[in-house]
């Protein structure tokens, strides 16, 4: 039986929001350390050119951790089929002539598409939209601490 309603945010990206909702978090939630995982090695050349350019920058933020490693590699897996196939359109347009004369789509637009889907599904679970990344408040624990607690140590 599936679940109803909104998939549920992990505690650490509400915190990171500042628990707009105004709810209970979940203190209860396991919490992995914050260490980006190894590369892995059957990712294809520019699946890893990705990792590279976004693992170190993610895992400073705090919001990439070992336990993400599949997402992440799932992420950058199909930035690579996307990068593959936009490459082949770029070379090649989007339609070719049928030998009865009628233009046809490449199967690579359709490719690119899905994968631009999927890059997009992956990139708001890990943050990495302008629309997740500004409902995230940078700024790690401090940022929990409660106002009056400020002005009565002052």
């Amino acid at each position: 039986m599936a679940t109803r309603g909104r998939t549920p945010k992990p505690t650490a990206l509400k915190k990171l929001e500042g628990n707009p909702g105004h709810r209970p978090l979940n203190e209860y939630e396991p919490q992995p350390t914050r260490k980006a995982p190894a590369c892995p090695k059957d990712l294809s050349k520019e699946g890893k050119k990705e990792w590279r350019r976004l693992c170190k920058e993610m895992e400073q933020a705090g919001v990439l951790t070992n336990w993400d490693m599949r997402i992440f590699e799932q992420y950058c897996d199909a930035y690579a089929r996307w990068k593959e196939a936009t490459d082949f359109l770029n070379e090649r347009g989007l339609f070719y002539i049928t030998p009865s004369g009628y233009p046809q789509q490449f199967p690579q637009v359709a490719i690119a598409q899905n994968y631009s889907r999927l890059m997009y599904k992956y990139a708001q679970e890990l943050g990495l939209t302008p629309a997740a990344r500004s409902r995230l408040i940078a700024g790690g624990d401090n940022m929990n601490r409660d106002e009056m607690e400020e002005l009565l140590e002052d």
